[in-house]
């Protein structure tokens, strides 16, 4: 456990021993008698600590959970998260202490005459380091716990971590803070035309170092880091997501800067947008659809709607201005502490994995509002995301940097 372990007084503080008692409640009431987490969203979400290494968390019915990890990480993952080193333990490519071995031995000595229950994270993403169980390591701990029953049981997670905690939210709202800070040093960049000559990487590295002096511990990204396009690149079909490239801004073309930061594993993501004069009256109409449509979802999420019949109300919004063909039918997605919630809803809606187009958002729940207006023919495209807290009456946007589409 680190010194600096948070208390109730910091508006920060997560109860992560209070996490773990409502999991293992659950774990009870379905008779699971280990829980054995390997998505990334479950290791920060009971440890408070970044894996970056396949890692792994196992929490018994009762007591402490213990996290396996690459033994050149354990003591780092130790130091930062609120376990101490003896629950915090290093795996390696030596025998007996390979991650299969070194979790089955432990997992036994919490299963009577190695028969019991254990829950696992099993299922299928849209993003790289989900984390799921793969096939080979269910072959293999089936074959080490021969006894045992393996069963999928990431909704027991999925449901607890649903409505944010207070600390949860200040961290996203700090995060948040952080990108804006890194927003405001591109602007400030790019006026007079000082963008000329600069690349989308540069643009990275700017808001990089901003966000990093006022506190962001990673460009965090699983589209790798700051999102930077310029010209056509804003415009790709599907709204792509783009990893800056070398290529430099010009006159006359949109720019889209989508910056991330975090802080106490608490996400920051915001896209904002420029147009790089001049602008042609086609390029500001566009924009000035963008900027409606986004005002339009902000006005319109809130608890009570669900992804569904706020799409469809944002679509006769894009229609009745004449623009839906350019857009992405899609709002939203999830967002987790260092680790992606894709779509909101449980994943128990008709697209198994995906999303349920009924789930009824509820006060306390948080997504990312994320939209994406993609023209290819024109070689123009906006995107808006920012991280939203849905309250009874509407959503707070965490992000504040103003919403408009600048012409440089």
């Amino acid at each position: 456990m680190t010194e600096n372990t948070a208390t109730c007084a910091d508006p920060y503080f997560i109860d992560f021993p209070k996490r773990i008692h409502d999991l293992q409640a659950e774990m009870a009431n379905q008779g699971i008698d280990v829980y054995l987490g390997s998505r990334l969203r479950t290791l920060s979400w009971t440890l408070d600590a970044f894996c970056p290494w396949r890692s792994f968390v196992v929490i018994p019915r009762e007591g402490l959970p213990t996290a396996f990890t690459f033994v050149i990480d354990a003591a780092r993952v130790a130091d930062e998260s609120w376990l101490d080193a003896d629950h915090v333990l290093g795996y390696a490519p030596m025998g007996g202490q390979d991650q299969i071995t070194a979790i089955s031995d432990f997992i036994g000595q919490y299963l009577y005459n190695g028969q019991g229950m254990v829950g696992i994270e099993s299922g299928m993403s849209s993003y790289l380091p989900e984390g799921n169980l793969t096939h080979y390591e269910y072959e293999r701990f089936a074959e080490a716990l021969p006894q045992a029953r393996l069963i999928n049981a990431h909704d027991i997670i999925d449901r607890l971590s649903l409505i944010k905690d207070p600390g949860t939210i200040n961290r996203f709202r700090e995060a948040s803070r952080i990108v804006d800070v890194g927003h405001r040093a591109v602007y400030e960049a790019i006026q007079d035309g000082k963008y000329r000559g600069m690349t989308e990487t540069e643009i990275a590295g700017l808001a990089a170092y901003a966000m990093r002096k006022a506190g962001s511990e990673w460009e965090w990204s699983f589209t790798g880091g700051n999102e930077i396009a310029s010209g056509y690149r804003t415009g790709l079909a599907g709204g792509a997501c783009t990893p800056a490239t070398r290529r430099q801004l010009k006159p006359g073309e949109p720019l889209m800067v989508d910056i991330h930061a975090m802080f106490k594993l608490g996400l920051g993501d915001h896209s904002h947008n420029y147009l790089l004069g001049p602008a042609t009256p086609r390029q500001r109409w566009h924009a000035d659809n963008f900027v409606a449509l986004v005002n339009q979802c902000l006005k319109t999420y809130k608890a009570g709607t669900s992804p569904s019949k706020l799409a469809d109300e944002m679509m006769l919004f894009c229609e009745d201005g004449g623009f839906a063909e350019y857009m992405v039918p899609g709002f939203e997605h999830g967002i987790g502490m260092m680790g992606d919630e894709w779509r909101i809803g449980l994943n128990d809606g008709p697209f198994p994995y995906w999303t349920n187009p009924d789930h009824v958002y509820q006060p306390g729940e948080m997504l990312i509002c994320a939209i994406q207006y993609a023209c290819p023919e024109e070689n123009i495209g906006f995107r808006y995301e920012n991280p939203i807290l849905i309250t009874a009456d509407g959503c707070e946007a965490m992000s504040k940097f103003p919403l408009a589409i600048e012409e440089i």
